[in-house]
């Protein structure tokens, strides 16, 4: 009878049929099926564990069958949470779109100002355009001068442009005297303040500042130095806009 020798998988060494290892490597011969896939991981969390293996001639106890309520108990923790958030979701999903939306161009309804120079008003800072200005009555450094606006239902405001001068134009921006730095101060609907201070470059065109608050209803801006001051010279300011989102 002929006995077919098992040849290694590793070093194809001819082995006796009989044999485990590998007489020249070691290698384990027949190493069996590969093993079972890892079950997904709900199955392992409703899957019961295998039986206790007894010794052989031993009895084995009956077992009490223990109630699974990780399970349950976890479903019912995350539908309370679910049913407690509901009444905040909606305030949550807002306050999200306006963080990652752009935001609008928000127009006051009002304006006011500490004085204002003849064909100059407050009005004119708020206009949407940069050829006409502000300037107080007051020639100097500006200080204590002031520009206010309100809005007629609360924003959140986000952003604040402000064109200092008397235009946008170079050849104008330097007639008349310039604000360096102005007082910022939000007013919301529950009265609540909100102050801060913003620093010009003392150039001509827009110059955007992040100037945040929720459910403003009113802002001022007090000048308190200023470039290019001297006799006869006002400090001016072409055009100031808001932006950010309304309710």
């Amino acid at each position: 009878m002929t006995v077919t020798p098992v040849l290694c998988p590793n070093c194809r060494t001819e082995n006796a049929p009989h044999r485990t290892l590998c007489v020249h490597c070691a290698l384990l011969l027949d190493p069996g099926p590969p093993p079972d896939p890892r079950p997904p991981w709900w199955r392992r969390i409703l899957r019961r564990g295998p039986g206790k293996t007894h010794l052989a001639g031993t009895r084995p106890r009956r077992a009490r069958r223990r109630p699974r309520v990780l399970l349950p108990v976890v479903l019912l923790l995350l539908g309370a949470g679910v049913w407690f958030a509901l009444p905040h979701l909606s305030g949550l999903l807002g306050f999200a779109k306006e963080e990652t939306g752009a935001p609008e161009a928000v127009v006051p309804s009002a304006f006011r100002s500490s004085s204002a120079v003849s064909g100059h008003p407050a009005a004119a800072a708020f206009d949407g355009f940069n050829n006409r200005y502000w300037a107080p009555r007051e020639s100097g450094d500006g200080r204590g001068q002031y520009l206010e606006c309100s809005f007629t239902q609360p924003v959140r405001l986000l952003k604040m442009v402000v064109l200092s001068g008397t235009s946008a134009r170079k050849d104008e921006f330097l007639t008349q005297a310039r604000p360096a730095t102005i007082a910022v101060l939000l007013t919301s609907e529950d009265g609540k303040e909100t102050r801060r201070t913003i620093r010009l470059a003392d150039q001509a065109g827009q110059q955007t500042f992040d100037v945040r608050g929720s459910d403003t209803v009113g802002v001022r801006l007090a000048v308190e130095s200023a470039y290019g001051t001297g006799e006869g010279r006002r400090v001016a300011v072409a055009e100031v806009e808001f932006f950010g989102h309304r309710p």
